[in-house]
């Protein structure tokens, strides 16, 4: 199978930068609430608590958010609007199931590494409040997504047929969010890299075996 080429770059966030008290910006306060939602959690996160982190009075974060709610809503659509981005791309709409499915699990790779706090918020959302429980539910529809293209691909003869695709979406991804607990941006493998070798651990173990395949893979 050809490789897919890198998906277009995403937008970096929904938010434009609005200036206010000095110091910071809306998209910095942002950055901020979300590396606090991530160490303490969002329930244990009050604004009390945000607002010492920055070095401002809650007023002043009510300059910029409404809400906690509105800083989670925001941090969590910009990580499930990236995502989404990858499936509306043309190279995950065209072309063979097999290499429309590379395409999505490599832009997956690419989002989670590119905006790595915000997905690791989305991925420690337990739907709690209305905020989650919608960021929940655009979740499992894109999964569902990443599911119907596994089936293609396995229509097609590309995929291994003895696995529920249900299966191998939640193994697909189980793998590429596990980057969250351990990949550091800026290490010695490129974000290319480490797409390649997720694709290739993934897909090579789920490709039907072709004498066209075997022949990549020895010449």
């Amino acid at each position: 199978m050809s490789s897919p080429s890198t998906p277009a770059a995403v937008p970096a966030s929904a938010v434009e930068p609005k200036r206010g008290r000095p110091g910071y910006d809306q998209r910095q306060v942002l950055d901020i609430a979300v590396a606090a939602f991530i160490e303490h959690g969002y329930d244990a996160t009050s604004m009390g608590v945000l607002a010492a982190r920055l070095g401002l009075s809650k007023s002043a974060i009510y300059h910029h958010f409404p809400s906690k709610g509105d800083l989670l809503r925001l941090a969590l659509d910009e990580a499930l609007t990236a995502l989404e981005g990858v499936l509306t791309a043309p190279e995950a709409v065209h072309g063979r199931a097999a290499d429309r499915l590379a395409f999505v699990l490599r832009g997956a790779v690419m989002v989670l590494v590119n905006n790595i706090s915000y997905v690791t918020l989305l991925l420690r959302v337990h739907g709690n409040t209305d905020v989650e429980r919608d960021a929940l539910a655009r979740r499992r529809a894109f999964d569902r997504s990443v599911t119907a293209l596994v089936i293609e691909a396995r229509d097609e003869g590309s995929l291994r047929s003895d696995i529920d695709p249900r299966i191998v979406t939640r193994l697909l991804f189980g793998m590429i969010n596990s980057i969250v607990e351990w990949y550091r941006p800026g290490g010695p493998e490129s974000t290319e890299q480490l797409a390649d070798d997720i694709l290739a651990v993934a897909l090579d173990g789920l490709r039907m075996p072709t004498a066209n395949h075997v022949g990549d893979l020895h010449g």
